[in-house]
């Protein structure tokens, strides 16, 4: 079967970095993911990608700004176009961007966590990276900002697929072809891998059923010493504390074990990690995360007790996020 033009760039990089093992399975699993009859919107967000206005020559874009940056000089009516077609990918939930003269305003401030989480960072020059339910990419497109040569965004989410595709079609090839999609999840990911030198999961662990095998695959992702940075929903209280929510926390459905810091330390030396520190710790603000034009649903300030805002709305302490980083053994 002939390989999608869209889908060349990603056979090629996974050609390049000898991910033979794993190259076979890439037919199944962008079919799978990306399945018209499973979700039926995805004619409509691919579409829109396609209707995106050619660029420019010499548009700059800066992938190490606060907002994702493609400067390009469109006229009114490419900018109004640009803008309509973003907006049929709705909800953005990650960002910021400023592509073409339209400005994103996702309903994240993911800026604010990059900034958390790079100073604790191995240096990403060069480093082959795996982003764990990276949603449309931000993060991705700030690690290729820092010099990564190799990113690969794992997320299940045809959405956010085209998501990455539109903000692909802005960036361009600025950052050198080095950051893909693959709408596929962590246990998609082949067996024993041990290739990439920095996995990130952040968001991830919370919604899964069992985080110590979460952990296990992310470890076996990583190369001998490579670099772990898990960031997840955690609870105030010492190695014992754990949090069970029950049937849902700040109206999640599918949120599982939230552990105190000094629990998922435990965890991660359980998995098998080594040098596990937490690097960062913070309630979650309502400036960080709320509904925007872009994403005009329900943001946290609608699921926090409103007589009590320590507390959600189920009573559960209200969202707070540390940052760990830990290493795969040599």
């Amino acid at each position: 079967m002939p390989i999608p033009d869209a889908h060349r760039p990603l056979y090629r990089a996974f050609l390049d970095q000898g991910l033979d093992s794993w190259l076979a399975r890439l037919p199944e699993q962008l079919a799978r993911g990306l399945d018209r009859s499973r979700f039926g919107d995805l004619p409509a967000w691919e579409k829109a990608v396609a209707k995106l206005p050619p660029l420019p020559a010499g548009r700059e874009v800066r992938l190490d700004a606060d907002h994702v940056t493609v400067d390009a000089e469109l006229d009114a009516s490419r900018r109004r176009q640009s803008e309509s077609l973003l907006r049929v990918l709705a909800p953005w939930r990650k960002g910021p961007y400023k592509l073409g003269g339209v400005t994103i305003d996702t309903e994240w401030r993911s800026d604010w966590k990059w900034q958390r989480v790079a100073p604790h960072l191995a240096p990403l020059a060069g480093r082959r990276v795996l982003d764990v339910g990276g949603g449309n990419g931000y993060h991705a497109w700030r690690m290729a900002g820092e010099g990564a040569g190799f990113v690969l965004v794992i997320d299940p989410s045809p959405r956010f697929y085209w998501q990455f595709q539109a903000v692909r079609h802005f960036v361009g090839d600025a950052d050198d072809g080095a950051v893909h999609f693959l709408p596929v999840g962590i246990e998609d990911v082949p067996e024993a891998l041990a290739f990439f030198d920095t996995v990130f999961s952040m968001g991830v662990l919370y919604h899964r059923p069992s985080p110590l095998e979460h952990l296990a695959q992310l470890k076996a992702a990583l190369r001998p010493g490579g670099e772990l940075v898990l960031e997840t929903l955690v609870v105030e209280g010492d190695a014992t504390t754990v949090l069970l929510p029950g049937d849902r926390y700040a109206a999640m459905p599918n949120v599982y074990f939230l552990p105190s810091s000094a629990a998922l330390c435990q965890w991660l030396e359980r998995a098998g990690f080594d040098n596990v520190r937490v690097v960062d710790e913070a309630d979650t603000s309502l400036d960080e995360q709320r509904a925007t034009e872009w994403m005009t649903f329900q943001s946290l300030a609608d699921f926090l007790d409103p007589d009590d805002p320590t507390r959600t709305r189920e009573g559960h302490p209200a969202p707070r996020r540390a940052v760990l980083v830990a290493n795969r053994p040599r």
